[in-house]
């Protein structure tokens, strides 16, 4: 009689029998219990952080003004007053119509409250909003109470500066001298200029270290806005509005004035009239043959010079422009 498989049955009941006995079977199923209860709370809070990360995203871009798009509202701590950023309250509280006791700018460090534009809860500096848990701010500074959507701008806090600037930290760096972040391409290749941005533009007159547009470094260390720089070339002027040295390599505009002075002569009257001349571009004075359309300085060969005083006639000099 084949016994075998039926030995292997009673084996397992036995088995089970004794398992059972031994109350390994309860264990096991509340074993199971709690790892799908695990589970469950497991997922749940996996949802939870996949809903509060979608929620952080919530009008991402929809929000701000013309400087910035942004979540949130200041209450300026000067005024009182709320604004959707500090340029907002600046060009509201510096107009014309403005009286001098009146204007004034926003101390932006001293931030404290600002205003939820999704669920208008007023709150403490902060970059996720404390009531509806939408991020006001993809990039957000402490420091500086400043939050902003659009992070194409490469945004990056510079503690030489004391404030955000734009275009990415790996691709500027901070001159203590200039006492400003310049390109990388200027690291040793630029004239220092002390606080070369703490200024007005030359052109606009709008305060440089802190504006929101390009800035330009011209080769005399001066600055200004970019802008501002092309409409001056759209003018046809080349030189620093601060200092009067050319902005550019003016070589070929000289050869061309060197043909002009020479095809045309001046009357007999001034052609033993000289003139001293200084010369912008290296500080050169010189006295010179005077000439109705330019005057060359006898050093740098520029034709950026400006006459200071008359001089001798020709036959008394003993050298000639």
């Amino acid at each position: 009689m084949d016994t075998g498989p039926h030995s292997e049955q009673m084996d397992l009941t036995d088995s089970s029998e004794i398992n059972s006995d031994c109350g390994s079977v309860e264990y096991l199923e509340t074993s199971e219990s709690a790892l799908s209860d695990y589970y469950e709370s497991d997922s749940s809070q996996s949802r939870e952080a996949t809903d509060q990360s979608g929620r952080l995203g919530v009008g991402r871009l929809q929000y701000g003004c013309s400087h910035y798009r942004r979540r949130c509202r200041i209450r300026a701590p000067c005024c009182k007053e709320i604004y959707d950023c500090r340029h907002c309250h600046n060009e509201a509280k510096n107009t014309l119509t403005m009286s001098a006791l009146e204007s004034h700018d926003v101390p932006r460090h001293q931030v404290e409250k600002i205003i939820c534009s999704l669920c208008d809860m007023e709150q403490d500096v902060r970059q996720d909003c404390m009531n509806c848990g939408v991020r006001m701010g993809e990039y957000f500074c402490e420091k500086c109470k400043f939050w902003d959507d659009d992070i194409s701008k490469q945004q990056y806090h510079c503690d030489g500066c004391g404030i955000c600037r734009t275009g990415g930290q790996d691709n500027f760096f901070h001159c203590q001298h200039c006492d400003c972040c310049y390109s990388i391409m200027l690291r040793g290749n630029h004239s220092c200029v002390e606080r070369a941005m703490h200024h007005n533009c030359p052109v606009c007159f709008e305060f440089l270290f802190e504006s929101t547009k390009d800035i330009s470094v011209l080769p005399c260390g001066h600055t200004l806005h970019m802008d501002c720089l092309k409409e001056m070339q759209l003018h046809f002027q080349f030189s620093c509005s601060v200092c009067s040295k050319s902005i550019c390599d003016m070589s070929k505009v000289w050869e061309k004035l060197d043909q002009e002075v020479a095809s045309t002569p001046m009357p007999e009257a001034y052609q033993n009239k000289m003139v001293w001349i200084l010369c912008n571009d290296c500080g050169t004075t010189s006295e010179v043959r005077f000439h109705v359309l330019a005057h060359k300085c006898l050093n740098c060969k520029s034709y950026n010079t400006r006459q200071i005083r008359g001089g001798s006639s020709a036959s008394n000099c003993t050298t000639s422009g």
